[in-house]
């Protein structure tokens, strides 16, 4: 099992999107490692989408192995759904979906918010989205986009959040519900996407797996869903991780 040092050797060794994406806490400061076996790499993400985890991709062994050798508490391991039906020693904690697009996406430009608006995405956010992983004031999010309805209240919201080099990330996303079924946070979706792709090449977010509406949005937005499982440790369940970090019907 060897060291990775930085993203581009974790993109070298393995490019699924999901672990490039966890890459970024491999950054000085950040205070991540990562390890290759074989095809597969394991990511040590500190504070990553609000927890700790051990991101996952390749092979079921090379994984296996990794989980063996760097699986500690209170950090949760994030693998694809596949790979997670083949580890039955570590029980699912949360099944969810990770969504991911390349190539360009016609869009306006996000209509970014400054911090003026804080307050108010703060609080359509307590309204709307209740769970959602991404607030302002708080690490995570690099920058909030808005849509103001006509007597100027904020209406919907989401932020580039947790992005990566290479990888951005959707998050945040809700819509004020008395402005819901406009179509408002779709707009907001694909003016997000657009720009991170020019901006990353790459763009992923996370959502329900059972939420149909939100996935068929993102689907129209050009998003191939994958699933994706957070596990518990090896002989116990502990408590499972609530999916709606991700975005949500409230968010499509």
């Amino acid at each position: 099992m060897r060291v990775l040092r930085n993203p581009d050797e974790v993109a070298a060794a393995n490019p699924d999107p999901l672990v490039r994406w966890a890459a970024q806490c491999v950054l000085p400061g950040r205070g991540g490692v990562a390890w290759a076996h074989g095809d597969a790499v394991g990511v040590l993400a500190p504070k990553l989408s609000r927890h700790d985890r051990l991101v996952l991709a390749g092979s079921v062994d090379g994984v296996a192995a990794i989980l063996r050798a760097r699986a500690r508490p209170g950090v949760r391991p994030l693998v694809l759904g596949e790979v997670a039906a083949r580890l039955p020693e570590h029980p699912v904690r949360a099944a969810f979906g990770w969504m991911e697009r390349t190539g360009a996406l016609d869009a306006p430009e996000p209509p970014w918010l400054d911090a003026t608006a804080w307050d108010d995405v703060e609080s359509l956010l307590r309204k709307a989205n209740p769970h959602s992983y991404a607030w302002p004031y708080e690490p995570g999010p690099r920058r909030w986009a808005g849509v103001r309805a006509e007597d100027g209240a904020l209406a919907a919201v989401g932020a580039d959040a947790w992005s990566a080099p290479g990888v951005g990330f959707v998050a945040g996303v809700a819509t004020h519900p008395d402005h819901r079924g406009r179509g408002l946070s779709t707009r907001i979706c694909a003016a997000l996407t657009g720009a991170l792709l020019r901006e990353e090449g790459t763009c992923a977010l996370m959502v329900d797996a059972g939420n149909r509406a939100a996935i068929t949005v993102y689907r129209r937005l050009g998003y191939t869903y994958r699933g994706v499982c957070s596990l518990g440790d090896a002989g116990h369940t502990g408590r499972p991780e609530h999916p709606a970090g991700a975005p949500g019907l409230t968010e499509a």
